[in-house]
């Protein structure tokens, strides 16, 4: 079973890529990287996923979006329950620059077998596809009291966030079920001294996206025993894992 993880580009920009493979009870990085055009993301997703493998795929974007105005349920929801982490989301409409994009990008997993699976019988192989939204995500698997908070502010800010960041990936995911073995892998991005804005935002969007794809695989593990679902097919919905308690894990 793969897990591929999409940081999307909602209007245009690069998308970061992960993707992950279950194999002999743990996870390993196949390949994590950032391609620029959408074909270039099908093309790559091509290459790691063949036509009949089973895969889920899980995107930072909403790919269902049912209103065409104000907001829908599962971003008013991710306000409700994460808004004291400053983790609540922007709102999508189909009056939104991005709607076309972000919907288009879900029914074309759909054309490849992909569905949508805001319902899954744990460790079912099969090809499915979810929303999810690394913020939450991220304060609940680590155990955190807010989000943080890489995305704005100064370069050094952002660089000291995101290595916080990529020290919890590799310090707490191995720690959880599923595990993501890191042991010998250099594909994790690192940040040293002479990393550029752009060079900076390259691997916010490859972090993210690995903990994207570590959602999908969380997910398809456990299911709703250990994971929260914000709203439904019809009104779009968001995967959560639910909360560990920082104290168990560091």
């Amino acid at each position: 079973m793969k897990f591929i993880g999409v940081d999307f580009g909602w209007v245009s920009g690069a998308s970061g890529l992960c993707c992950l493979q279950w194999r002999n009870n743990q996870l390993r990085i196949l390949d994590i990287t950032t391609k620029l055009e959408l074909a270039e993301v099908f093309n790559w997703l091509d290459k790691w996923v063949s036509p009949q493998e089973s895969a889920l795929v899980a995107v930072d974007a909403p790919t269902i979006i049912p209103n065409e105005t104000g907001t829908r349920l599962p971003d008013k929801l991710t306000h409700k329950y994460f808004g004291k982490y400053h983790a609540g989301c922007y709102p999508a409409n189909l009056n939104r620059p991005f709607a076309s994009r972000t919907v288009g990008f879900g029914n074309k997993l759909q054309e490849k077998g992909f569905i949508h699976a805001p319902k899954i019988t744990p460790q079912k192989l099969g090809r499915y596809q979810i929303e999810v939204f690394p913020h939450p995500a991220i304060v609940h698997l680590f155990g955190l009291d807010k989000i943080l908070k890489y995305k704005k502010g100064k370069l050094a800010d952002k660089k000291q966030e995101l290595a916080r960041l990529r020290n919890y990936i590799v310090t707490v995911l191995p720690q959880l079920e599923p595990k993501l073995s890191l042991a010998g892998d250099t594909r994790l991005p690192d940040l040293d001294r002479n990393v550029t804005g752009k060079n900076l935002k390259a691997i916010e969007d490859r972090l993210d996206s690995l903990i994207c794809a570590y959602v999908a695989a969380y997910w398809w593990y456990w299911g709703e025993a250990k994971n929260l679902v914000l709203g439904d097919e019809t009104t779009g919905y968001i995967i959560v894992p639910k909360r560990y308690s920082r104290t168990k894990l560091l």
